[in-house]
């Protein structure tokens, strides 16, 4: 009896330096730096550092998408570009989205406008027209595969609104003839009214964004391409097509013709506080592209003339 009581003593004072170790290491583990996150009553802590990865990655995820100033990220196959994105890429865009200073611009007065693509989806075109946006383009076709399926709400919707409206083309000239893509465009968007809110249909030509920036073509073949466009664009419509471009791409792949200067107008793209030097062939330009960072959609533009003489250019030019 007696050697049993001993042994259970000894059992108890086991089991009791068992337990004190337990509750030392417990301690210890409670003490070590990060170890508060587990603890009941901290959960909020673990929580807000899961949304705060969460949060960092969504950011990341939008920078991936949020691509070149105002627009999205560079064109990556053919139906994706719009007007200037081949400019943005080659030149940069610098500007805060501001109209520039009428003076220092060279401008005896100003009708603003802006011009959309699939990008911008359905646009608040009141919004536009309150801002005082009073004209504006619309991408209607690409190449001779690609047809706009915002073009229908941009299009009227911007005519509904109130502003004088018209249709641009993104040209492919390494994908086929000039005829072929001024077709393409008279017949998926691009046409014109005599109706004085209609204005000539716009021929996009500027750095490739989808590979060479002449897109392979020869200076005098570019030329040739380019005449090929218009003349057809004209014999569709009974109007000359506006040309986009660059100064410094229009030089690269053209060799700085001045066939156009006395047909068709001029839309300068050039980011920047002034139009600058424009190509061979013009006197002067009939629109700006400006910016590409502006309020509500990206591309924000200038009419080089009074509201009276964009309601002359719609009706006959």
């Amino acid at each position: 009896m007696p050697s049993f009581r001993s042994g259970t003593a000894r059992r108890r004072r086991g089991m009791a330096a068992v337990v004190g170790m337990f509750v030392s290491l417990l301690a210890l583990v409670l003490a070590l730096p990060g170890a508060a996150s587990a603890v009941p009553g901290n959960a909020d802590g673990g929580t807000k550092s899961a949304k705060a990865a969460e949060s960092g990655k969504a950011t990341e995820s939008a920078k991936d998408t949020e691509g070149l100033r105002g627009n999205p990220k560079a064109p990556g196959k053919p139906g994706e570009a719009w007007m200037g994105a081949g400019v943005q890429m080659h030149e940069a865009d610098s500007t805060n989205g501001n109209p520039p200073d009428k003076d220092r611009a060279g401008l005896l007065a100003t009708v603003h406008g802006v011009d959309v693509s699939s990008h911008q989806g359905n646009v608040a075109w009141s919004t536009l027209w309150n801002s005082g946006v009073r004209f504006a383009y619309a991408k209607a076709t690409e190449g001779t595969s690609y047809k706009n399926p915002y073009f229908a709400q941009q299009y009227n919707g911007s005519y509904n609104v109130g502003m004088i409206r018209g249709a641009y083309h993104f040209a492919l000239p390494n994908s086929s003839s000039g005829a072929t893509q001024a077709n393409y465009f008279a017949s998926n968007g691009g046409g014109w009214s005599k109706d004085g809110k209609t204005l000539p249909g716009v021929l996009d030509i500027e750095y490739n964004p989808y590979g060479a920036t002449c897109y392979g073509l020869s200076k005098s073949a570019m030329v040739n391409w380019i005449k090929d466009f218009t003349s057809t664009y004209k014999a569709r419509t009974g109007r000359d097509a506006v040309i986009y471009t660059t100064t410094n791409w229009w030089t690269q792949c053209t060799g700085n013709s001045s066939a156009f200067g006395n047909s068709n107008p001029l839309w300068i793209a050039r980011y920047a506080s002034s139009p600058g030097t424009l190509p061979a062939g013009w006197g002067f330009y009939t629109f700006w592209q400006y910016t590409s960072s502006g309020p509500t959609v990206g591309d924000h533009n200038l009419f080089n003339g009074s509201m009276t003489r964009l309601k002359v250019l719609a009706n006959n030019g």
